[in-house]
């Protein structure tokens, strides 16, 4: 890779201000116009003019920053000057199928114009229908790493017209495990080809992939909009410290003081998505859960009910909210601590984008207060520790909206034919007596009054004595290893890896002769002898199945054969998700293990 690197810093303004500047066909900057955009973001100002030209690219931006864009439109642009071909021109991996989805529709509102076909593949969709729509022929295909290297060993998804390839979100994939999904595509894709690849952060495993596969890259680091001196952020971060047990009632009021528009409510796992979006609903709002444990016909219901704004929370775990973008989002709440500092960036670059401004809120237990110092000292911005809303605090908040209310009423509304209540009134009542009494009718009508006890305040004493130790995210130092403790035993054997869940957290387990209840173990032919780790099967569980990280359970891995085990209720679903993909780029026996019956 060269040292060809391009900053947020290094524009001008003498530099392109609008899409046409760019080089762009007329049939893309008709879509653009009619969607409203009037001037390239600054990834796409950098981004498209080398991308026109053919060069391999690494581009380090936040989620909102515009890449999509970035990259589609110099892809539709190839593709139309090419001509349509049956085979794809454009191959495009990304970590999730909702990104899937939504890049697929991007490409489709982009190209609107050109009528090229995009098709998005992922597990959990008919592979039927796909196999029909790849033999039809496409333009551009939107994947999941594992769904295309499934397609490629079907050979029903060929790559030798592939001209371009993007990765995009490459950090969240080598995060969950894709590393050598991803590398066994790029192996099978034609050598002379434009590499694209797009991350939120550069760690060192994402910089030897590049140096590896792109040619002469052009390098494009466009970072948030750092505000003036004196001028607010436009991320206000802020923190709560409070006890587990009192954790449902402060979100509760914290959201009741921030009244947001819409916000994503992070949780570990979906037994505590699905507890919380319950006791929020309880609460007054309209809140959605979505986790692995849902359909893709379950998840789309979701997120058109948000999108359309008729839930105004979405309580969600990290891997199914990956890639979800959502135009009126203010708030993102992290109900737990991220493990690590690169989700807390994933989380909180949701919000705050086109100049909006938005809210990142962390619910931190006790014992996680360290964990906050740690990421504001990776991310250097300043996260704001504050006291928990009290009853005071919401009664006046309360009192404050009534009054607002009723200001708008009085200045928008036509009060005229309920002025006969009023002289009616007037015979027995003072005025502001009457004023009074309807202002607490209206006060009570918008909502039951907030009784609870007060929730314990944590004083936190840190301890400047002891050394802080950064958690690390799944596979430590942005790679595909595993978690735990990496450093080599005292007496010499290997470090002890543990399994890793979705968050990046080791899955701990006991010791047990049998599976443990409700669970049913699974027999895989393949073990440490074909390089198959705990996340390798973690990571293609949680991707082409409804279960999460946590939802699985013990894992053992011997030379030529692992077992894991899975809820009961599951088993089949698990079965066949496994045969369907790969590991380690090859597919291998799975069946239930006959030599264990299932949990009870």
């Amino acid at each position: 890779m060269t040292d060809d690197t391009v900053s947020a810093d290094d524009t001008t303004d003498d530099d392109a201000t609008t899409f046409a500047d760019l080089g762009l066909r007329e049939e893309l900057l008709r879509p653009l116009t009619a969607m409203g955009y009037e001037e390239p973001t600054p990834i796409q100002r950098e981004a498209i003019p080398p991308l026109l030209a053919g060069r391999d690219l690494v581009g380090q931006a936040a989620t909102g920053t515009g890449k999509t864009a970035a990259f589609a439109l110099p892809i539709l642009q190839h593709v139309a000057d090419d001509g349509r071909r049956g085979n794809p021109s454009a191959l495009i991996l990304v970590p999730t199928r909702e990104l899937a989805v939504q890049v697929s529709e991007a490409f489709h509102r982009y190209g609107h114009d050109l009528g090229l076909r995009v098709v998005p593949i992922y597990g959990g969709q008919p592979i039927g229908r796909q196999l029909r729509t790849l033999e039809q022929g496409v333009d551009v295909v939107v994947a999941t790493p594992g769904r295309a290297l499934d397609h490629l060993a079907r050979r029903t998804l060929r790559l030798d017209g592939v001209r371009t390839v993007v990765l995009d979100e490459a950090d969240e994939m080598l995060d969950m495990g894709f590393a050598d999904d991803i590398e066994a595509i790029l192996d099978a894709a034609p050598k002379e080809r434009q590499t694209v690849l797009f991350s939120a952060t550069l760690p060192p495993r994402i910089a030897g992939m590049a140096r590896k596969y792109l040619r002469d890259a052009v390098r494009i680091e466009i970072g948030r909009d750092t505000p003036a001196a004196g001028d607010t952020p436009l991320v206000r971060q802020t923190a709560y410290v409070v006890p587990r047990a009192s954790k449902p009632a402060a979100l509760g009021r914290v959201l009741d003081l921030e009244s947001p528009t819409a916000a994503i409510v992070f949780c570990r796992t979906r037994e505590e998505v699905d507890s919380l979006a319950e006791t929020l609903n309880g609460r007054g709002y309209r809140a959605e859960a979505l986790h692995g444990g849902m359909t893709q016909e379950q998840r789309d219901r979701v997120m058109g009910r948000l999108r359309n704004q008729t839930a105004d929370l979405l309580v969600a775990t990290d891997v199914a909210a990956r890639g979800l973008d959502i135009d009126h989002l203010t708030h993102v709440v992290n109900y737990n601590v991220p493990s690590a500092p690169a989700a807390y960036v994933h989380r909180i670059g949701r919000v705050g984008r086109a100049g909006r401004e938005g809210v990142a809120i962390t619910l931190a237990e006790p014992r996680e207060h360290r964990m906050l110092k740690v990421i504001e000292r990776v991310t250097g911005q300043q996260i704001d520790i504050e006291k928990v809303p009290t009853v005071a605090d919401l009664r006046a908040k309360r009192m404050e909206m009534t009054r607002a209310a009723l200001h708008e009423s009085l200045l928008e509304d036509d009060l005229e034919h309920f002025r006969v209540v009023v002289e009616t009134l007037t015979d027995e009542f003072d005025l502001m007596e009457i004023a009074l009494a309807a202002v607490k009718l209206a006060h009570e009508a918008s909502g039951p009054s907030d009784e609870d006890d007060e929730i314990p305040e944590v004083v936190h004493r840190p301890r400047e004595d002891r050394p802080v130790r950064s958690q690390q995210s799944y596979g430590g130092g942005g790679g595909s290893g595993g978690g735990g403790d990496e450093r080599p035993r005292a007496d010499g054997r290997p470090p002890r890896v543990r399994p890793i869940d979705e968050n990046g957290e080791p899955i701990r387990h006991k010791r047990t002769t049998g599976p443990s209840a409700g669970m049913t173990r699974l027999f895989i032919q393949a073990g440490r002898a074909a390089g198959i780790r705990p996340q390798d099967i973690v990571g293609a569980i949680a991707n082409e199945s409804r279960l999460s990280g946590r939802d699985i359970g013990a894992i053992q891995i011997a030379d030529r054969f692992a077992i894991v085990e899975v809820p009961s209720d599951a088993a089949e679903e698990v079965i066949d998700a496994l045969r369907s993909t790969t590991l380690k780029g090859r597919k291998f026996a799975v069946r239930l293990d006959r030599d264990a019956p299932s949990g009870s």
